[in-house]
């Protein structure tokens, strides 16, 4: 049985105005793949944001591996170094897609021939060996999108965060990066990766979290997705 990772009670987010996120009770498992659904604005980001440590709630408590969460400088730079946010617009710099997959490990204090290791394993994982000299800045939306998940792997986190990170992927990157995001769990890592497409509800995730105009309305834990290589790789991904 997997240990939480999250556990969030009587959380609340605030415009000013009024409630933007309004979460009562919430867990979120260690080790699998969640996700998270619901139309544009029903605070799927915002969510995002605060189990990323990023945004505090107005109100509420929230822990995480079994840890009050204390919301001061100190404990929330440690806290961040575990977790990482992937956006769904995510900034590549101009440079090599190399240099853009390694500066995540250089983030995290590794050795430059380490670093460079890791980027080449990442970048063949995701199916974009040989991409290493690339400008990234030439890169089609879907590439873009397959190295900035290697970029987030490479600083190690325990839990990765994904906002709609197929919303801009072609057919074959949306292949590369569902087959990757669903192998993720088995090598220890929590994921929650958001998505208004509920056809994703149906093959992928071990919870499924819908939200609606900034509550949870349900969750469901469909059967555990069976990954199919065949089906859903693309040429030169593991």
């Amino acid at each position: 049985m997997s240990s939480t990772q999250y556990t969030l009670a009587g959380i609340a987010v605030s415009n000013g105005e009024s409630f933007v996120l309004e979460i009562d009770v919430l867990e979120i498992a260690g080790g699998k793949l969640h996700l998270l659904m619901g139309p544009n604005g029903s605070g799927k980001s915002t969510l995002l944001r605060i189990l990323a440590f990023l945004d505090r709630p107005a109100q509420g408590e929230m822990t995480f591996s079994g840890a009050p969460v204390a919301w001061n400088a100190r404990n929330l730079a440690a806290l961040r170094r575990k977790v990482t946010l992937l956006h769904q617009h995510p900034y590549l710099f101009s440079g090599s897609v190399l240099a853009n997959v390694a500066f995540g490990a250089r983030m995290r204090g590794i050795s430059k021939e380490a670093r460079r290791e890791l980027a080449s394993s990442l970048l063949r994982r995701v199916g974009l060996e040989g991409f290493e000299k690339r400008n990234a800045r030439h890169l089609s939306g879907g590439e873009a999108s397959r190295v900035s998940l290697a970029r987030a792997l490479a600083c190690k986190p325990e839990v990765l965060l994904l906002n709609e990170p197929l919303a801009q992927a072609d057919k074959q990157s949306v292949a590369a990066l569902t087959s990757l995001i669903a192998a993720l769990p088995a090598e220890g890592l929590t994921v929650v990766m958001s998505s208004h497409d509920d056809l994703l509800a149906d093959r992928l995730g071990d919870s499924v979290i819908h939200l609606r105009e900034g509550r949870v309305s349900a969750v469901d834990r469909p059967p555990r997705f069976i990954h199919n290589d065949q089906e859903n790789r693309c040429d030169g991904l593991l």
